[in-house]
């Protein structure tokens, strides 16, 4: 029965993927032996998992049924997943087993070394009591993959899942997904064979196939799943038992969907344009080609069209490092489609590259209300402070911050790591934004701190969810010789903080070193995009005209549609000279809000440091006057929005 047939209902998911779910280790060193791998990236992985995430980048409502361990792997999963825009709800803990892990290597094109740490791994413990049928109906379509399909308890839970979407009026579709060892076909070190012959798999793929709607699977998984090495006679195998639309991938070749009778080539299949691209790692870009696939079939697309997204997004997965990480954004998708390829190596194409970075970020801070106490020689300058007592007011700055965010989102703090380190490491994992200065203080031309190293290799020390904040006073009429050193070493560390998947504030004062006017903050940000630097963030003065704000605000938005936004400092303005400053900027979508320091914690510093107040009042004051300003830049970005 098609689902057509079985009626659609009302729907609040698109897609649920059933099945694994790990944690990726992958090796950051290319072209040498797993044996020789000295770091790794930390990824979500699984097929059903990298699918649930692809989907939902490229804008459906994917849900994901498995589960994971209760520790910091799980944990992982879920939290990204979650920052990813997957529904979790069928992500359940499992208390006595632990989270799947697999090490994975790119040795060269054709080799990618991984080993699967799988034995008792929890999603292999789901089970048909984590099938809960409200939750199944709520999807258009229920998503599986093979290797749930080779134990029977795992069987069991997919079987029942499968019945409830055909019952819902759900679609059902496969991703064969093949991996003999984890048919129990090969040992350990065998994790990179996609295929050994086996009667026994092919009798159990093939009492399920009946029960999908589209069958997905390389043509040595239709191989498996038809029972012979022939592709087109192993394509008429899986049809004798099976009405789904069934789509073979074919490597360079790309893709092509039969929906009716197996013909006699592969060639006279529906098929969707391919994208002559460098293949740099085929791992993941199954799934990667499949979120495409899924997109285009649960947008009833025609197959060339649903095969055009899928072999567009398994184009991006070949090319870049990981499997979820390299899959696109929906915006990035379609840039894609529109402009095509320039350069045969993806990953080394720097306009692509900015859009797959700007549109993929996690996290929502439309709103910032950031509490600034990354200042260093401010502090150091007043009486009574050393490095410890201004590390211990700094972690009294946190406290006052976390009172005012009080849980909720679009709180932040700016904090260094050197007088700071002990709130710094504290903020982890409180929901607030934080960004981490890297300039030497007051430094011009702009130098930086010693302990990111000459190569800029502390970065790689960072915690990810850390934002790169670098101050830099610069002019338009700076001379030749300035400009450069200091473009220079802003270029060096926009690449650098990339590399290390870290986000960029830049903060650029002009008004320390020369006169402003209404264009002098937007020709300097012109010429940073000029020289490829790209924040993430800016941090500006407070323009003191509307004109002003126009012209930095269309600079940002003619070269980076994608940008964070902008924060307004305060330069230990009044509250009252603020207040009128956050009129004018709330007034323009782009300001986000503030990062304000001294303005908040001087007074406080100056007693506390002294000794003439002690740490309950301290952290009062600055909740106090932080509260404050917060309620000022909510009131002007209120009477902005309005205006």
């Amino acid at each position: 029965m098609s689902p057509t047939e079985r009626g659609p209902k009302a729907k609040t998911l698109d897609l649920i993927t059933i099945g694994r779910s790990s944690v990726d280790l992958y090796g950051t060193q290319v072209g040498g032996r797993l044996e020789d791998m000295g770091s790794f990236q930390k990824y979500i992985g699984g097929s059903p998992t990298n699918m649930a995430a692809g989907t939902a980048r490229l804008g459906l409502r994917s849900a994901l049924i498995t589960r994971v361990g209760d520790e910091h792997m799980g944990r992982f999963i879920r939290e990204e997943l979650a920052r990813e825009g997957v529904d979790v709800r069928g992500v359940r803990t499992d208390p006595d087993r632990l989270t799947a892990l697999v090490l994975l290597g790119i040795r060269d094109e054709d080799r990618f070394p991984l080993i699967f740490y799988r034995e008792n791994c929890a999603d292999m413990a789901l089970c048909e009591d984590d099938i809960d049928p409200a939750f199944i109906a709520e999807a258009r379509a229920v998503v599986a993959t093979g290797t749930h399909l080779s134990h029977p308890k795992t069987e069991a839970a997919v079987l029942k899942a499968l019945r409830l979407a055909r019952e819902s009026g759900a679609r059902t579709a496969l991703d064969i997904d093949y991996r003999p060892n984890l048919w129990g076909l090969s040992g350990h070190g065998d994790g990179e064979n996609r295929f050994i012959e086996n009667a026994a798999v092919t009798a159990k793929l093939q009492s399920t196939l009946a029960l999908f709607d589209l069958i997905v699977g390389t043509e040595e998984e239709f191989h498996i799943a038809g029972g012979t090495t022939d592709t087109v006679a192993a394509l008429r195998a899986v049809r004798a038992v099976s009405a789904a639309t069934l789509v073979c991938k074919r490597g360079a070749a790309g893709a092509v969907a039969f929906a009716a009778a197996i013909p006699d080539t592969l060639d006279e299949g529906e098929a969707g344009p391919g994208f002559p691209i460098e293949v740099f790692n085929v791992l993941g870009a199954g799934d990667g080609f499949m979120s495409g696939l899924l997109k285009g079939w649960l947008d009833d697309a025609d197959w060339p069209t649903a095969l055009k997204y899928a072999n567009a997004c398994g184009a991006f997965a070949v090319s870049r490092h990981g499997c979820t990480p390299a899959y696109p954004s929906l915006a990035e998708l379609e840039f894609f489609l529109a402009r095509g390829v320039r350069q045969r190596d993806l990953r080394n194409d720097a306009e692509l590259a900015q859009v797959h970075w700007a549109t993929n970020r996690h996290g929502d801070w439309s709103t910032m209300r950031v509490f600034a106490f990354d200042h260093r020689m401010q502090l150091e300058a007043m009486a009574g402070a050393t490095p410890a007592r201004i590390g211990a007011f700094k972690a009294l700055c946190l406290q006052a911050a976390l009172r005012v965010a009080d849980g909720k989102p679009g709180h932040g703090i700016l904090c260094d790591d050197r007088l700071g380190r002990r709130a710094l490491h504290a903020a982890a994992g409180t929901g607030l934004w934080i960004g981490r200065p890297v300039e030497w203080p007051g430094a011009r031309p702009l130098t930086l701190e010693p302990d990111l190293g000459v190569d800029f290799g502390g970065l790689a020390e960072w915690p990810l969810d850390h934002v790169v904040k670098v101050l830099c006073f610069c002019h338009p009429d700076d001379d030749a010789a300035m400009q450069a050193d200091q473009e220079a070493t802003v270029q060096r560390l926009f690449t650098a903080a990339r590399r290390n998947r870290l986000e960029v504030l830049l903060e650029v004062i002009p008004s320390k070193v020369g006169p402003v006017t209404d264009d002098t903050t937007a020709a300097l940000i012109r010429r940073f995009y000029q020289i490829g630097v790209f924040p993430d963030w800016w941090k500006l003065e407070p323009m003191k005209t509307v004109q002003g704000w126009t012209r930095t605000c269309a600079a940002i938005e003619a070269n980076d549609p994608y940008s964070r936004g902008i924060v307004v400092l305060g330069l230990d303005a009044p509250e009252a000279e603020l207040a009128a400053s956050f009129k004018v900027a709330a007034g323009f979508p782009l300001v986000r809000g503030f990062a304000v320091g001294r303005t908040i914690f001087a007074d406080a510093a100056r007693d506390w440091l002294a000794g003439r107040m002690q740490d309950d009042a301290a952290v009062e004051m600055m909740a106090t006057r932080y509260a404050a300003l917060c309620r000022v830049w909510d009131a002007a970005r209120k009477e902005g929005a309005k205006a």
